[in-house]
């Protein structure tokens, strides 16, 4: 079977698979950064490079692949393989408060690539990433405080405030890293000539 008629079945190329696979495993790389640089770990929270990989994907492969990509990345761990931060894998992960992030991973992509798709422009890009960062950390927390809330033993004294203000560490990092993912993937994007699929 050829490499077009695959495409003409699934809507997809062999390199469209191939891109959307890599960022799957950079998701896995940057969710267990902290294994190689352990001073990544901020008051026992691992600070990982998801949210800059999940802007990369929409910036890079568009808002389909992208979030292909992204879910890609959620089936491989719920499956078991151990890809999430501190090499946590299984359906079991779904009842973690922090599962809204990984879900939310989706969403960025997708919202990330929507922008870029409509606007080519450096400073679309770099928008496009502090949006994506915006959406991650919207859905991520409201997911965490709800996950406290409903079905997981809540610390003493926790709060919408509180979930809130556990996001601040990160955000500096991941602010700045959004941009760079903007400035970075529209050089990319331009060099590389990725194929976006609408």
């Amino acid at each position: 079977m050829t490499t077009a008629s695959v495409k003409t079945k699934s809507g997809m190329s062999a390199l469209s698979l191939v891109y959307c696979g890599m960022f799957a495993a950079l998701m896995m790389i940057g969710a267990n950064i902290t294994s190689f640089v352990p001073f990544l770990v901020v008051g026992g929270v691992p600070i990982t490079l998801q949210t800059f990989f999940a802007v990369l994907a929409g910036l890079l492969l568009g808002s389909r692949l992208g979030a292909i990509s992204m879910t890609v990345y959620m089936v491989v761990g719920l499956a078991g393989a151990p890809v999430f931060a501190k090499f946590h894998g299984g359906f079991g992960a779904i009842l973690l408060p922090t599962f809204g992030f990984i879900v939310s991973f989706i969403l960025v992509a997708y919202v990330v690539g929507k922008i870029v798709e409509k606007y080519g422009s450096l400073r679309s890009y770099i928008v496009a990433g502090l949006v994506g960062l915006v959406v991650n950390y919207v859905f991520g927390t409201n997911w965490m405080y709800a996950a406290f809330k409903l079905w997981s033993a809540a610390p003493e004294a926790f709060s919408y405030a509180v979930a809130w203000a556990w996001m601040v560490p990160p955000l500096p990092k991941d602010i700045l890293l959004s941009i760079l993912a903007g400035i970075f993937g529209h050089r990319m994007y331009r060099v590389l000539k990725v194929r976006r699929a609408h």
